[in-house]
């Protein structure tokens, strides 16, 4: 399929334009933009800049992500070959590995990883590389905007003077800068990127104007902030408050689950009230890119200010803890309905993603249950009809290629326990119960069901 380039305007024809008509080139869609990090961010983020009228450019490191989508091809369940395929035979959307062609667009999305290293400390280098990049071929008049979630600050401490290093320009003068949190939530029919109002911080009020200007080309709503520093802070607010709120609820079933008191049907109860209460819902643990990690981009930034952020590391704690409740459970359930232990048990776990009906495992719980049952002796496989093998990652190589299994009454019935990890739709829980000889749910899909001795709850 070919892919043929957008049809660009000379660096000449924008480098001296003032903040105007910089902006009058977004409204009038003659800006090209670009988006380094084709993944479950800026994909969504490619197709929404291309659906009202836009050209743009996707970069990625992974030549294999940058093959397929030439062909046509998406790896993100919610958005179909279709769609892509569209974009790149009209030109719409070229992606590439040549990030000399960074030059070529007026602006540059940055949506790479933010993960964290070994000792729960944020791990920037993602960042630092890409800002590297793309000061080698920063010119005057483009916009840079950081969507990476992370530390307050690092827009202005760390991105600018790496910019600003590496090509000689000064921000604000030759170059604008911003900050602008993603909010995607993969697997949510309700919402998707076009609709989710976003939130814009600016590094000066040029920066903030062209930034808002832009975005408010191809998304239904945007929010300014006073800072780059704020709308970083916004965006760990917003899943502090996830992380803080699930750890309660974890703590609440470990509590009530001592007292005999199911606290999925509490929950359900309390969400009544009409005022004054928000649920949440306890599981197997938490996944995902940002609730698991970005709690702790502000406690190590807290650090350098001498301040404890407690609150929060209590909420760390609960969650991580969460897998091996759902492993004693499993094993006392064992050990006194069937005399049987955890060394050499056949244990099937339903789901392997972090989430229902989607195929992203990023820091799946998943991976922490069957890391505890594998060192306790456990004979494991999985289902997951999102994700038939267990890709590449950094922290769990010892599953990679590790494919999921059939489904079917006899492979269940032969097996010593199912754990029900992730609530996909799309798999017949009704025949697991009326096969297995005992099903751990941690995601309350039995709810329904009553008076069936095969099904715990965890």
């Amino acid at each position: 399929m070919s892919t043929p380039s957008p049809s660009l305007k000379p660096v000449s024809a924008t480098a001296d334009l003032g903040i105007d008509a910089l902006c009058a080139r977004f409204v009038n869609r003659d800006a090209v933009i670009g988006v380094v990090g084709l993944g479950y961010v800026g994909l969504p983020l490619v197709c929404a800049i291309c659906a009202k009228g836009f050209k743009s450019i996707g970069f990625d490191i992974d030549a294999q992500k940058i093959d397929r989508l030439s062909k046509g091809q998406s790896y993100i369940g919610n958005i179909h070959n279709d769609k892509i395929s569209a974009l790149v035979q009209d030109g719409a959307f070229v992606p590439t590995a040549d990030f000399s062609r960074l030059g070529d667009v007026d602006a540059i999305l940055m949506c790479v990883p933010t993960p964290l290293n070994k000792n729960r400390e944020p791990d920037m280098s993602y960042v630092e590389e890409t800002s590297r990049t793309i000061a080698k071929t920063l010119r005057r008049g483009q916009l840079v905007v950081l969507e990476s979630t992370t530390w307050p600050g690092t827009t202005r401490e760390l991105v600018r003077p790496i910019l600003e290093a590496g090509s000689g320009l000064k921000a604000s003068v030759d170059f604008y800068l911003a900050f602008s949190p993603e909010r995607e939530d993969p697997g949510n029919a309700n919402f998707h990127t076009a609709i989710i109002p976003k939130v814009v911080g600016g590094d000066g009020a040029d920066a903030l104007k062209l930034a808002q200007t832009m975005y408010d080309q191809f998304l239904a709503k945007t929010v300014a902030v006073s800072s780059a520093d704020t709308a970083e802070a916004v965006k760990l607010t917003e899943n502090i408050f996830r992380a803080v709120n699930i750890a309660l609820v974890n703590e609440l079933k470990v509590i009530y689950d001592a007292m005999g008191i199911d606290i999925w049907e509490v929950i359900e109860a309390a969400k009544t009230k009409p005022f004054g209460y928000m649920p949440f819902y306890p599981g197997p643990g938490l996944g995902g890119h940002c609730i698991p990690i970005d709690p702790f981009y502000l406690t190590w930034k807290a650090r350098e200010h001498n301040i404890s952020t407690r609150f929060i590391e209590l909420a760390g704690e609960i969650n991580v803890l969460m897998p091996r409740f759902v492993v004693t459970r499993l094993a006392e359930t064992l050990d006194t309905r069937f005399t049987r232990s955890l060394n050499g048990a056949k244990i099937l776990l339903l789901g392997m993603a972090y989430k229902k009906n989607v195929s992203d495992i990023r820091e799946s719980p998943a991976f922490a249950i069957m890391e505890i049952l594998q060192k306790r002796g456990a004979d494991l496989s999985y289902h997951d009809p999102f994700v038939d093998v267990v890709p590449p990652t950094r922290e769990h190589a010892a599953f990679t290629g590790m494919a999921s299994i059939p489904l079917t009454p006899e492979m269940i019935a032969g097996v010593d326990a199912v754990v029900v990890v992730t609530d996909h739709t799309d798999v017949d829980y009704d025949m697991v119960a009326q096969h297995a000889k005992l099903v751990v749910d941690t995601r309350n899909v039995y709810a329904a069901l009553t008076n069936r001795e095969n099904i715990v709850k965890a």
